[in-house]
């Protein structure tokens, strides 16, 4: 606080640039990092024909096998033997006991059917596989050539 030399009294002005300039920083700092915080494991899904489309759900579970056979629970690695802990334990204080299934199409049946297994080890009421349909990825290719 500052002393007006006239009148011998405080001056009680409050300085926002200082505060105005970090929030500044800190909105760009977000702007950047935010894209790179969303992030997938990338899949390709196996094409169906005749596929429903799920009701949307608040907060899905996702378990993914990649191409190299690796799992994950919404981007959470974990093992194959520690799947069904895993997903008991997350489980125990959702309201939902759905699941839905991500699996490369490279992978083997007996991994996706192990997989499938755990899962409904661990208690899952609803397993959802998820696929695409036929006509949407050779629709990206021909987009991504264009």
């Amino acid at each position: 606080m500052a002393f007006d030399t006239n009148q011998r009294s405080l001056l009680s002005d409050i300085n926002v640039t200082p505060f105005v300039d970090v929030m500044l920083v800190l909105l760009i700092v977000f702007m950047v990092a935010a894209p790179m915080m969303v992030q997938g494991v990338d899949v390709s899904l196996p094409k169906t024909q005749h596929a429903t489309s799920l009701d949307q759900v608040e907060d899905p579970l996702i378990v993914v096998i990649n191409s190299e056979g690796g799992i994950s629970i919404n981007e959470t690695d974990v093992s194959v033997e520690g799947l069904g802990e895993k997903l008991s334990f997350i489980l125990e204080n959702r309201s939902s006991r759905n699941v839905f299934l991500r699996a490369d199409t490279s992978v083997d049946y007996g991994t996706v059917v192990l997989v499938m297994s755990e899962i409904k080890r661990a208690g899952v009421q609803q397993l959802g596989v998820v696929t695409e349909p036929v006509g949407s990825l050779e629709d990206a290719k021909r987009k991504k050539s264009s």
